[in-house]
């Protein structure tokens, strides 16, 4: 790839985030000034001062409990008993030290010495129990300047640090992150020092959005081949797509081919309950990335910043995301086309984001990432291959033709879990088994081979799961198997049917009919064979039902109603709260709808009917098997009555032919 032949750029001075000596600093100093100040209020004891007068009160009404000493302070601590705290004589010199552990008051004195002699004729001349006396014998401490002075400081040093700790972690970034720096871009950034290495290469069955972003690549590589001819590059990129389809490694993709450096953040990223922060944040983005020129901005998940103003909003309120958006509009627009810098950002919901965002220079570019075709999907197969010991009969071409409508995400998984799936059961290489396994299991679920279920129940999966095969099987515009499985899956799956959709964007009606047909071929063959119907049918009355209603209220396929749409592609109708039309119109519409609906039943119930011996047999091969492909299908029930190839059997004939 070029990207391993063009020269990386020279290593760029990281931006600090946080300048030296900032606001952190000045937190920290303001809270040693405050330490040094209590030190210096603080410098003296916290006990209350009594005279010797009323120490000897004190002793004679039997009120003192021990005595202390502190060496080389001339002091002597008293601790009060229950008595003692109780008087309310010396309710001025507790105060709050009666709620404490003694001692609770202190006394001066001229000398140790002399203050023993004072005490021992004091006890001679005070008429006290002999006990009391012994009890009184005063102790010899030491006490530490610093002890005390940490003692009465502790809870202000609680206090600030627990202010420190909830200010530096309000923004998110730890002791490193005080809240002054609130307003910096939390981007991550990937530069010279830290390339990101994925390429164009790593990227399969995208080749239209390659082509697309080929464009962007070439400009940040050589600029002047544009701009000597008068040319301007788009300044920004909107990559669109489901979940999961590579949007994010699309853009990584073009990092990695332009070598510069890439600015990779979420939307959320600019959200913040303070007003202000997100604006400030996107102002800041922008700042940096100036100064790394030329280089690459990415923000994923755009909608959570981007979506349209006024809708949500309350009346009166300050909308810190319509502020944000407001900001990333302006940056967007005020810098230009030749500073070297590319925004790139993805969505999966391109309905809900400001045209003020979409207008040609801003995003001047909407490129579609799309669910792969089949052809992508066995590209996307063969990459995830690669790191994987698969055995020599793992064909990239089958696991695409069975894996109709995965998104690279999801093949990825597949492949992971079939890796998994044969280290659990001991195997040296992955078999293609365990990938069949590892499908059905990520469009099914778990698999529940102990799940009891009665003969009864299995053989009513099993006509049920025939109805549906046969049914499209027998229908030209349906779409043909590829497997079914009366395997129990998942929550409440107990057996599934997976059917190859054609690679079209059109559909005419008699397909949509014929899918609905498909789609009741369950239910239909539960009362064919049982004059019965079960539960079972709930995913598939979902289905029918919403597209009955598509084809009468959306694409106008109705002779009632005529050709009349009332569906809002672009979200921006001002009667979203209402229906856009009458109630006489929503009955012929209910109306319209149980007649398509019905009488895609009564078909289906007819092939049936006349399929009858072919729906048994199927149903018995189930019950027999648990699981078919198309193939077995064939050996079955025969070859299918049409002259065109479905497009499974297209794809294995190019294969075969290849």
């Amino acid at each position: 790839m070029s990207d391993q032949n063009s020269q990386p750029n020279p290593p760029r001075k990281k931006i600090n985030p946080t300048p030296p000596g900032g606001m952190q600093g000045w937190m920290v100093a303001t809270l040693i000034l405050a330490i040094m100040g209590l030190l210096f209020f603080n410098s003296k004891s916290a006990l209350p001062t009594v005279p010797y007068k009323t120490f000897e009160d004190m002793v004679k009404n039997q009120e003192v409990e021990s005595l202390s000493i502190v060496k080389g302070k001339k002091l002597v601590e008293i601790s009060l008993n229950q008595k003692g705290l109780s008087n309310p004589a010396y309710k001025n010199n507790l105060g709050n030290a009666k709620f404490t552990k003694g001692p609770h008051l202190e006394m001066n004195i001229v000398s140790d010495d002399s203050f023993m002699n004072s005490f021992d004729n004091l006890k001679k001349e005070s008429d006290l129990p002999e006990d009391y006396k012994s009890n009184l014998y005063p102790n010899s401490v030491e006490r530490s300047d610093y002890m005390q002075i940490f003692m009465s400081l502790f809870p202000w040093l609680f206090l600030f640090g627990l202010m420190y700790f909830l200010m530096s972690r309000m923004s998110g970034g730890g002791p490193g992150g005080a809240i002054f720096n609130i307003g910096k871009s939390k981007a991550a950034l990937f530069d010279a020092d830290n390339r990101v290495k994925v390429t164009f290469a790593d990227v399969a069955g995208l080749d239209e959005a390659k082509e697309e972003l080929t464009e962007i690549v070439e400009f940040l590589k050589k600029p002047t081949k544009y701009t000597e001819l008068g040319g301007k590059i788009p300044k920004g990129a909107l990559l669109v797509g489901p979940p999961g389809t590579g949007k994010t490694l699309m853009a990584k993709a073009v990092a990695g081919e332009a070598s510069v450096p890439f600015f990779s953040l979420s939307g959320s990223d600019f959200v913040e309950m303070f007003v202000g922060v997100g604006a400030a944040r996107v102002r800041d983005l922008f700042k940096q990335a100036k100064e790394k020129a030329p280089c690459i901005i990415f923000i994923d998940e755009i909608d959570a910043v981007g979506r349209s103003r006024g809708k949500g909003a309350m009346p009166g309120g300050n909308d810190e995301r319509e502020n944000t958006l407001n900001s990333l509009l302006v940056e967007m627009d005020g810098f230009g086309s030749d500073t070297g810098i590319i925004i790139l950002a993805a969505t999966n919901r391109p309905d809900v984001l400001d045209a003020a965002l979409l207008r040609p220079g801003r995003f001047d570019r909407q490129i579609s990432v799309d669910v792969p075709d089949i052809n992508g999907r066995e590209a996307i197969f063969k990459v995830h291959l690669k790191p994987i010991k698969a055995s020599s009969e793992v064909d990239a071409k089958k696991l695409a033709a069975q894996t109709p409508g995965f998104a690279g995400a999801e093949i990825a998984n597949v492949c992971n879990e079939a890796a998994l799936l044969a280290a659990r059961r001991g195997k040296k290489e992955v078999e293609m088994k365990d990938f069949q396994d590892a499908i059905d299991r990520e469009i099914g679920g778990l698999e529940k081979r102990n799940k009891l279920i009665s003969p009864e129940e299995k053989e009513i999966v099993a006509f049920h799961e025939a109805g549906h095969a046969i049914t499209g099987w027998f229908l030209e515009h349906a779409n043909p198997l590829v497997k079914v499985s009366i395997v129990p899956r998942g929550v409440a799956a107990l057996g599934y049917a997976q059917y190859l959709p054609k690679e079209q964007y059109l559909y005419r009606t008699e397909q949509l009919f014929d899918e609905m047909c498909m789609a009741l071929g369950g239910r239909a063959a539960e009362e064919v064979v049982f004059g019965k119907i079960s539960t079972g049918a709930l995913s598939d009355l979902e289905k029918i039902t919403k597209m009955a209603y598509s084809m009468v209220t959306i694409y106008g396929m109705n002779d009632k109603l005529g050709h009349i749409s009332y569906y809002d592609s672009k979200g921006q109708s001002e009667y979203s709260f209402s229906k856009p039309y009458s109630e006489s119109t929503a009955k012929l519409i209910d109306e319209e709808v149980k007649k398509l609906i019905d009488h895609a039943y009564e078909t289906t119930k007819a092939l049936l009917i006349e399929k009858r011996q072919e729906l048994d047999a199927l149903a018995k091969a189930l019950l027999d098997r648990e699981i078919i492909y198309q193939h077995d299908l064939v050996e079955i029930i025969g070859e299918r009555p049409f002259d065109k190839p479905t497009v499974y059997q297209e794809f294995l004939d190019k294969k075969e032919e290849a």
